[in-house]
């Protein structure tokens, strides 16, 4: 497989046995053009259902001064980029995904998430130890499945400096794959709910977090991820949740507060502005702000709607006050669900997590 860039090659690296049988896991990495002796920062990619390992992603981060390695998770090959269905890497892993509910009366080490997350472990080794990466400047972003990965990723492996999950999460009870669950044999969806799924990991991540998402996301659902990122301490989350967020790889699944969130990580650049103290006092809603950017506006956003399926549901805006600290809102008399965003003058969203009306935040007073 030719690369479209000179600063990309492909590769396949050795991965867990799979059957008994030795796997090779296939990867774009690419390493930008920089000044001699000066290390750059670097991320790995994890990608989602009907996703693959994109040498397009891997060149928006190279474009960006990172050194960044894809790879298929799925055990298929990205044989064109876009081909449906993809083509089996014929030394791959177990199929992922949803497929991998299927291999829950599988052994342990040959079911997909214990092969996904061990080759993401792997690859952050391989791109640590290329020579113009800094080994102590690397990240993880992935989407949808491939956020669920971040997730487990963050718990384990306590290189990374920074974790970046759009969509994924955990608790799984609370997303659209409960039900293929229930269609298991009970002693399976326990292994998943007992084993598998993020929930179990989170509580052990002690790097920040930026947590991506939309209000209406239809495979993770608002109260799984609102579950998950409460689950990591309130001082390493930030939130980027938008109103009707649509669901993809990218250019949509790369929102532009990760580039933002890594730059002000392992490379100096100004932090996003940092949101807390949401609280509720009659039909006035505050929260409390740091930031080292100017604010340009906030917004309440807010549905009606507190029996429609999560992603079904409609959302509207309305703007917020902002003052030197606080934010302010009036909240309608017909809000059901509703959160704060705030709006940086790079355009970057943070915000608060959604509340249920008169439900307390979890988030933290400022310090």
């Amino acid at each position: 497989m030719q690369p479209s860039d000179p600063r990309i090659r492909a590769l396949f690296f050795a991965g867990p046995d799979y059957r008994g049988k030795p796997t090779r896991v296939f990867a774009w990495l690419g390493i930008p053009v920089g000044e001699p002796g000066r290390k750059v920062p670097g991320i790995i990619l994890l990608h989602g259902g009907g996703g693959t390992a994109f040498e397009s992603w891997v060149k928006l981060w190279v474009d960006r001064g990172y050194a960044a390695i894809a790879i298929d998770t799925f055990g298929n090959l990205p044989v064109p980029e876009d081909a449906k269905p993809r083509p089996r890497n014929p030394d791959g892993g177990p199929p992922g995904g949803s497929a991998a509910f299927e291999q829950l009366g599988d052994p342990p080490h040959d079911q997909w998430p214990f092969h996904a997350v061990s080759a993401a472990i792997l690859a952050h080794s391989l791109l640590r130890s290329e020579p113009g990466v800094d080994p102590d400047r690397t990240g993880v972003t992935g989407i949808s499945w491939g956020g669920y990965l971040t997730c487990v990723m963050a718990s384990l492996d306590s290189r990374l400096k920074f974790a970046a999950p759009v969509y994924g999460c955990g608790h799984y009870a609370d997303t659209t794959f409960a039900g293929v669950l229930l269609k298991r044999p009970p002693q399976e969806s326990a292994l998943w709910y007992d084993q598998w799924d993020a929930a179990n990991y989170l509580p052990k991540v002690r790097m920040p977090m930026l947590w991506c998402t939309g209000t209406n996301d239809r495979f993770f659902w608002l109260p799984a991820w609102r579950d998950s990122h409460r689950q990591i301490p309130a001082e390493l989350r930030t939130l980027a949740l938008r109103v009707g967020m649509k669901h993809g790889h990218p250019p949509v699944g790369d929102p532009p507060e990760i580039l933002a969130f890594a730059d002000s990580i392992v490379r100096g650049g100004d932090p996003l502005p940092v949101v807390q103290n949401l609280a509720q006092n009659g039909s006035v809603v505050t929260a409390t702000y740091r930031s080292g950017r100017r604010i340009v506006r906030a917004e309440l956003n807010f549905t009606a709607d507190n029996k429609s399926p999560w992603e079904k549901r409609l959302w509207q805006t309305a703007p917020a006050t902002v003052n030197p600290d606080t934010i302010t809102a009036e909240l309608p008399p017909e809000a059901r669900v509703f959160y704060l965003n705030l709006i940086d003058d790079r355009g970057y969203i943070v915000g608060t997590e959604h509340c249920l009306k008169s439900e307390e935040s979890s988030l933290p007073p400022p310090t």
